[in-house]
Formats: structure tokens, sequence, C-alpha cells
């Protein structure tokens, strides 16, 4: 393995060890990289609302973590780690259970102490269903 992929290998395991809430939501990273993070999660009965489609907390959540990804990658040397302190998301389609979402966050801002993320939530079908927009500050 190169030193490359032995990092990048490293930072995902220090990402989903910090944040084992991911992994009891199913979320898995595909990619990760300072132009963007993608994270792809499977709607299980038990993420929906009642009409049988993404809860809106957890399509939340799933961006929350995208972003999340994204500012760990980009902290600065020294830093311990990032926290969310500010986010907005507005919820524009609904997707039905046993479809998988595909959250995108790409960087509006890289700054010393913090980094702005957009993450957009689709489905696997392209239909979107959240744009969430966060701010991550570097600890």
């Amino acid at each position: 393995m190169s030193d490359a992929a032995q990092k990048h290998a490293e930072t995902l395991a220090a990402v989903v060890k910090m944040v084992p809430f991911s992994a009891h939501l199913g979320f898995e990273i595909r990619e990760m990289n300072r132009e963007r993070v993608v994270v792809h999660a499977l709607i299980r009965p038990e993420h929906c609302t009642s009409g049988g489609t993404a809860h809106g907390g957890f399509l939340m959540a799933l961006a929350d973590f995208t972003g999340a990804c994204g500012a760990f990658h980009v902290l600065p040397e020294g830093a311990k780690g990032t926290t969310t302190i500010e986010s907005k998301t507005n919820m524009v389609g609904a997707i039905p259970a046993g479809a998988t979402l595909i959250a995108t966050a790409t960087p509006l801002h890289i700054g010393r102490r913090t980094s702005v993320w957009v993450t957009r939530v689709e489905s696997d079908a392209g239909k979107l269903a959240s744009v969430t927009t966060q701010t991550q500050m570097a600890l």
C-alpha cells in the first residue's frame, strides 16, 4: 500500500472511530479528499417518518457527518478534531425506504479555524432530498 493510500485508510478509520453514531446509521464513506466527500447510506424503515420516506433528522445526520468528514480531512496541523458550530438544511424531496442516499459535500471555505461545507443529499436515482450548509470549527 502506498503512503498516500495508507494515510487515507488511517484518516477513514479515525473518522469512524470518532463518530460511532455514523456506523450505527450505516453511513459508508466512499470518497474523501480536499475537494469533496461522498458518503452512501441505505434508507432502512427505522430511518423513516410515518410516510415511509427518509426522516429529516436522518438526512441532517447524514449531511452533518459528510461535511464533518471534509472538515476533519482539512484540519490544520495540531488540531484535535472538529465540531459543527452552525448548520442549515433545506428539505427538498421525499425519498422512500429501500433507496440509497448519496451525500456529496464540497467546501465553500477552508480557513485556519473554520471551514464551510455544502452537502447535497440525493437518491441513487438522482432525486434531490436536501441541501445543507454547515460551518465546522477546528478544535
